[in-house]
């Protein structure tokens, strides 16, 4: 039955990822259809980000109020009907209104998964839960990429990701009473935790006095941490294929399908290093993993032959992968188990946000200037990651 359990975790992921790359992918052709500025694909990633961020603050006392199977659930069912508006939409101001939605069926569902993952399973189980996102992410803009080359229409992609959610919808509701008698299960084996230090707790006198999770030491830098991780990694999917198309001369068709190589290079890389967790500690893989991603952004930054900037995207896509689940995993070992849920959904929080202010932050100065700053600001982006996951080491060593 556990493994049941985990395997529709899986698919829920799947669903997660399917929706985050599309937009990106279909940008080029999407926004002179129906007469969008190009920057206003921003605009629509900020109120997506936003719901995700509501959704995953008020993720806890959903989840319980509801459990975590129905929220699921309803959260796919969401995603479905957004992306299927998705296809049908005739102007911007729809794109925003189906945003909404779209973004709240991501967020609570995400934070809860998270969490339990996190808690419960060993490190190589959350880097595959994340293998799951990418093959979802993966998925989207080949689709995207195959619907634009055979039917000239980004349209038919967006319905073709909405039916195959629909059908992620029926194995969950199908599947629904499994997560109640696994809950059930998980309930009736819990261990009771020994009470002890924990790092918040502090001491007055002879009483323990509980501070907020948030002023723990090492906690803000973490979440700095969050913010550029999804930062870099949302700048590239949603302005990649239009920095392609508009400093390197690519085809629309050919920068969907570069993307993708991008996001499959994210799962590839989260697939391999759920196996490497088994012999590297998960703090030394996201480190590997940053360093990985500033040589991808070297070589986007350089002015290299096509070949060498397809690298650099597939460079950058394998060194994000263990750094993400890597720094969520960690949650609980570095803060403690008692504030993890808590720290889980502010952490989700900070990293929806880094989605939702930077890649327009920068679609807008790009508009203003040339998309060919795109290498800069990756660059930017991981370094100022890397500086604040080191810090929060050295925190954490003392």
């Amino acid at each position: 039955m556990a493994t049941w359990f985990i395997i529709i975790i899986y698919l829920s992921f799947i669903s997660l990822g399917i929706p985050d790359s599309l937009l990106g992918a279909a940008w080029p052709v999407m926004h002179p259809e129906i007469g969008a500025s190009f920057e206003s694909a921003g605009l629509v990633t900020m109120i997506v980000s936003a719901g995700t961020i509501l959704s995953s603050l008020f993720s806890g006392t959903i989840i319980e109020k509801f459990g975590t199977g129905k929220v699921t659930l309803i959260s796919c069912f969401l995603t479905a009907g957004a992306l299927l508006g998705f296809s049908a939409s005739p102007s911007l101001l729809w794109l925003m209104i189906l945003a909404v939605p779209l973004g709240l069926g991501a967020g609570a569902v995400d934070s809860g998964l998270n969490n339990y993952v996190a808690t419960h399973y060993k490190a190589h189980h959350m880097s595959w839960l994340h293998c799951f996102w990418g093959v979802g992410a993966t998925m989207g803009p080949m689709i995207m990429s195959y619907s634009i080359a055979t039917q000239n229409s980004w349209r038919e992609g967006y319905l073709q990701v909405a039916m195959i959610q629909f059908g992620l919808v029926i194995i969950l509701f199908v599947t629904l009473p499994l997560w109640k008698r696994v809950a059930a299960q998980q309930q009736s084996t819990i261990i009771p935790v020994e009470t002890g230090s924990h790092p918040n707790e502090l001491r007055e006198g002879n009483e323990l006095k509980q501070t907020h999770p948030i002023r723990i030491r090492g906690v803000k830098f973490s979440l700095i941490a969050f913010l550029f991780y999804c930062g870099v990694e949302s700048t590239v999917g949603l302005w990649g294929a239009s920095y392609l198309v508009g400093a390197r001369n690519v085809s629309a068709q050919t920068a969907a399908g570069w993307i993708s190589l991008y996001y499959g290079g994210i799962t590839v890389g989260r697939l391999i290093a759920g196996f490497v967790t088994l012999k590297i500690n998960n703090r030394v893989l996201i480190l590997l993993g940053q360093l990985t991603a500033l040589v991808g952004g070297l070589i986007l930054f350089i002015p290299l032959p096509d070949a060498f900037t397809l690298m650099g995207f597939i460079l950058i896509g394998l060194g994000l992968a263990p750094i993400f689940p890597g720094l969520l995993h960690e949650t609980p070992t570095r803060f403690g188990k008692e504030n993890s849920a808590k720290l889980m959904g502010y952490q989700m929080a900070v990293a929806y946000t880094g989605s939702t202010l930077l890649p327009p932050i920068f679609g807008l100065i790009a508009s203003r200037t040339s998309i060919s700053l795109f290498p800069v600001a990756v660059l930017a982006f991981i370094i100022f990651m890397l500086f604040s996951s080191e810090r929060l080491n050295q925190i954490i060593k003392q």
